[in-house]
């Protein structure tokens, strides 16, 4: 099987220590691609220096650039004129999406009107890019889809805008998201006993609309679940997501892999 990672925080820094042992087991399990996520500054050059790094022969590397609404605070023009200027040269720097972005109201590491603030600005550069956004939305629906209802009106939304990360949303949200043109990607939560909303969403998304992630170092499903995550265990997820929507593993592992090549242009 060809297996991707579309959405992993290798720059984390509980990656130093065995980063060639992580991608060799990444390897073993089929991974052929990675997308590296960023959440701050300095992810977005971490993560363009990593990905030119460990891109061989066998693995390709892609990353991502933007800034987390925990840290919206830290937005300022420089940022924005960061990430304009590194977007477009996009092709020399792999980047293949902008994000992670969007609003997260459980934490409010950064003021509500802050989050929303720079969300739009960061839609606003993904508009004028023609790059898909890798949203992060927590206890924050219903701003997170005004405000992409708004641009939606405004004709600002790209035709596959980009895809929801790590989503636990109801089948509501979903289909809304859907219908706008997103992708919904899903992680290690949905091998867990307790999982609720992901099954249902997953039975009733289309099979070209789902993605495949790990959002390591976090959310490690089951049976690594407690430790730290790795691209290596997507094959669980895959599994998962075939089992719920009734389809051998290896088409599920295929069409993950062309709606990623579809999304992101990889």
């Amino acid at each position: 099987m060809h297996l991707i990672d579309t959405h992993a925080h290798l720059t984390d820094a509980r990656y130093v220590d065995d980063m060639a042992e992580v991608l060799h087991r990444s390897r073993q399990a089929g991974i052929d691609q990675i997308i590296l996520a960023s959440t701050i500054e300095e992810d977005c050059f971490a993560s363009i220096r990593l990905s030119r790094e460990i891109t061989t022969a066998d693995l390709a590397v892609w990353c991502t650039v933007g800034i987390h609404p925990h840290e919206a605070k830290t937005y300022t023009d420089q940022t924005d004129n960061m990430l304009r200027n590194l977007i477009s040269n996009r092709k020399a720097n792999r980047i293949v999406a902008l994000g992670e972005i969007g609003l997260d109201y459980f934490y409010d590491l950064s003021e509500r009107d802050v989050q929303r603030e720079v969300f739009r600005k960061q839609l606003d550069i993904a508009y004028a890019f023609d790059i898909p956004i890798v949203l992060h939305e927590r206890d924050a629906t219903k701003d997170v889809l005004d405000i992409l209802s708004e641009y939606k009106r405004k004709g600002m939304l790209c035709q596959k805008p980009g895809v929801c990360h790590c989503f636990s949303g109801s089948v509501e949200t979903a289909q809304i998201l859907l219908s706008y043109g997103f992708y919904l990607g899903f992680d290690g939560p949905i091998t867990f006993k307790n999982s609720r909303h992901a099954p249902l969403v997953i039975e009733r998304t289309p099979m070209n609309r789902l993605l495949t992630e790990t959002d390591c170092p976090y959310l490690t499903p089951v049976p690594f679940r407690g430790q730290r995550n790795e691209p290596a265990y997507i094959p669980y997820i895959v599994g998962k997501m075939a089992e719920i929507k009734a389809v051998p593993v290896n088409e599920m592992a295929e069409q993950v892999m062309n709606n990623a090549i579809e999304l992101f242009g990889i």
